[in-house]
């Protein structure tokens, strides 16, 4: 059977079981905070172990690297959406060492993606665009800088409230543990 079909196999008993039950809550985060972090598979359950958040507790938005890579993209209008419309009320950027992104380099991923098929002619067609391919798919080389250059870029958009508090964490994904790198209540 297909990792799909093995999927929907048990969504089926999970729904006729109702399971479902003991993660009911409303959209709204009790804890009134949205939280930007990476998608690495090692933070699933342990982030939100390691910060005591529950499920309904906040919102949390992933991508690679916790980066906030175009201020009118898709993070920062998630960002936007959980203030102004889901009542969370402050916003974490929690980064973390051992990262994908750290030290990515363009050409490997070029690399990859030409072994996969994507043309040259592709990829000049997007640079022609205005679209900086090599930009795009570099990565970091400092997870605590990474971290607080989407912090400023966060709390310095212009219809970002000013009021809203932007806090920079970096967790290490194996212990759990937090290392603060911006504290949004400071003045600096």
């Amino acid at each position: 059977m297909s990792l799909l079909g093995n999927i929907l196999d048990y969504n089926r008993s999970f729904v006729s079981e109702k399971k479902y039950k003991q993660y009911e809550t409303t959209k709204f985060p009790n804890k009134k905070m949205v939280i930007l972090t990476c998608m690495d598979t090692r933070l699933l359950e342990l982030l939100p172990n390691a910060l005591n958040v529950k499920n309904g507790d906040v919102k949390i938005v992933k991508n690679a690297g916790a980066l906030v890579m175009h201020p009118f993209g898709s993070i920062m209008r998630s960002l936007l959406v959980a203030v102004y419309q889901l009542q969370a009320q402050e916003v974490l950027v929690i980064g973390h060492h051992d990262c994908g992104m750290s030290g990515m380099k363009p050409d490997v991923i070029l690399g990859e993606m030409k072994a996969r098929g994507v043309t040259e002619e592709i990829l000049e067609t997007l640079n022609y665009s205005g679209i900086n391919v090599n930009e795009w798919l570099h990565g970091f080389e400092n997870v605590n800088e990474s971290v607080a250059h989407s912090v400023d870029v966060i709390k310095n958009h212009p219809l970002m409230p000013k009021d809203t508090p932007v806090h920079g964490l970096v967790i290490d994904p194996k212990t759990g543990k937090l290392d603060l790198v911006i504290d949004g209540y400071s003045k600096n």
